[in-house]
């Protein structure tokens, strides 16, 4: 399953990245992805709300995604994050199926 998790690097982590520009911070999202089981797909440098990245990967347990998003914010590196659930094309295919299936099988409130 495919997460988007995005988030603004604390002003403690930003005082370090100044200190050592050439961290590499893509090897240990990299890690720590890789220990949770998953995969990380991609990673970027963002700027519109502060200095902060967004961090695409694929975990095959969804409870991994929340694992790894507190063990960064738990750590002091980032805050404000948010973790999102991507759908690739296949599975928003499965899901329309479903939601035809379903279609009429609920009635709102007041029918």
């Amino acid at each position: 399953m495919h997460f988007c998790m995005t988030g603004q690097y604390t002003p403690k982590s930003l005082n370090s990245i100044m200190e050592n520009p050439k961290t590499n911070r893509y090897e240990a999202a990299k890690n720590l992805i890789e220990a949770a089981g998953g995969k990380l797909i991609s990673m970027y440098s963002t700027a519109a709300e502060g200095p902060g990245v967004l961090v695409i990967f694929d975990v095959p347990d969804p409870s991994a995604a929340p694992a790894i998003s507190g063990t960064v914010v738990a750590s002091g590196a980032i805050h404000n994050v948010s973790l999102i659930r991507l759908w690739t094309q296949d599975e928003i295919a499965k899901v329309r199926q479903t939601a035809s299936q379903l279609r009429g099988k609920y009635s709102p409130p007041g029918n």
